[in-house]
């Protein structure tokens, strides 16, 4: 079996590690033929619109799986034609666009911040009057780690975030005066068999992801998440891993975006859950029995965002898990990540304490 990956970043890199050992062939198609994928398998270079790119990879594997979400949908539609493609080309579509999946967040009952579409600086000063201030401008399409953000205090901020954004079809949505941000991470295979993994505490920090804390154990906000997870994945027939972040405001859980992907805030489960998240999207798109998704401890995951620390000081630490996706420094670029697991919460954020001061910031 040969599984073509569209994207050889770091989440292409480790699904490939994780399907090894079952004997899984990988082909990846990526615009750098330096990307992380290449430790691991070929790479069909050209961009993701590429037709010709499309249809070398397509010719040369069994099924089609990617690894974020700002693939074009036409280029997915093309290699569904010809190829199956996991997760559905139906859940990549809706995720591209913050309007369509708040749409689809209400349809389903899962609650979301209230929002506007906004087309025109009139249709923002309409939009910024109904939710009133603090609020937050995005661009429908295309944001990720914070891009494409302009949070609105005042007055004075409209004109400027219009300047800054206006260029291309946004949302309003209002601020969310939230105690944490969380996330689940599930996985449904095309039997319709679906697991999911204990919902983790997230920090951001400037749009990105800094550090994962799982489990967060909070029996009503678990069956909740489940609850929201389940009603997506069933309404798109999915099948892969499946990701839904939320605020917590007021002890409840508000949405605010799925990734029809494996996710940063699972790397945990590399060495926290009994089965990575990694490990069973390949289970799930090639119809396997998923594996057990509990925790083997209490776990915290730091990213390496920039800059590298010192191996050797992170390996120093007692359990530390060192990843390193073999990227270039760049400001703002997750260039690894480290693990840490413990029996106790109270371990756990020991090592944490250590790890952090390792890392640069």
């Amino acid at each position: 079996m040969k599984i073509g990956i569209i994207g050889a970043g770091q989440l292409g890199q480790m699904l490939a590690l994780s399907g090894l050992p079952y004997a899984l062939q990988f082909r990846f198609l990526d615009s750098s033929a330096a990307a992380p994928g290449a430790q691991v398998a070929p790479i069909v270079v050209g961009a993701f619109d590429d037709i010709e790119a499309l249809r070398r990879l397509a010719r040369d594997v069994d099924l089609v799986t990617y690894e974020f979400e700002n693939v074009p949908v036409a280029a997915l539609h093309e290699m569904a034609a010809t190829r199956p493609c996991f997760p559905p080309v139906d859940a990549l579509r809706v995720s591209q666009d913050r309007i369509l999946e708040k749409e689809l967040f209400g349809r389903l009952g899962i609650p979301t911040p209230p929002y506007r579409a906004v087309d025109s600086l009139a249709d923002l000063e309409a939009a910024v009057a109904a939710l009133g201030l603090p609020c937050v401008l995005k661009t429908r399409r295309l944001g990720y780690d914070g891009r494409g953000q302009r949070v609105l205090r005042r007055r004075a901020d409209v004109g400027p975030a219009w300047e800054a954004l206006g260029s291309a079809p946004l949302i309003l949505e209002g601020f969310v005066r939230f105690e944490r941000e969380v996330s689940i991470v599930g996985a449904r295979s095309t039997r319709g068999e679906l697991r999911a993994y204990p919902i983790v505490t997230n920090t951001h920090r400037d749009g990105i992801l800094r550090v994962t804390l799982a489990p967060t154990r909070e029996a009503r906000l678990q069956r909740a998440a489940e609850a929201h997870l389940r009603r997506v994945a069933e309404h798109f027939d999915y099948a892969g891993v499946l990701t839904i972040e939320f605020f917590v405001h007021e002890g409840r859980l508000v949405a605010n975006e799925m990734a029809p992907r494996v996710h940063n805030s699972g790397h945990w489960t590399i060495e926290g859950a009994v089965t990575s998240q990694f490990e069973n999207h390949l289970r799930a798109i090639l119809g396997m029995p998923l594996g057990d998704t509990r925790p083997v401890g209490h776990a915290a995951m730091v990213n390496y965002i920039g800059t590298m620390p010192e191996r050797d000081r992170i390996l120093a630490v007692p359990g530390a898990h060192h990843h390193d996706y073999g990227k270039a420094p760049r400001a703002g670029r997750k260039l690894g990540h480290c693990t840490v697991v413990a029996p106790t919460a109270a371990g756990r954020d020991e090592l944490l304490k250590r790890i952090v001061r390792l890392v640069p910031r």
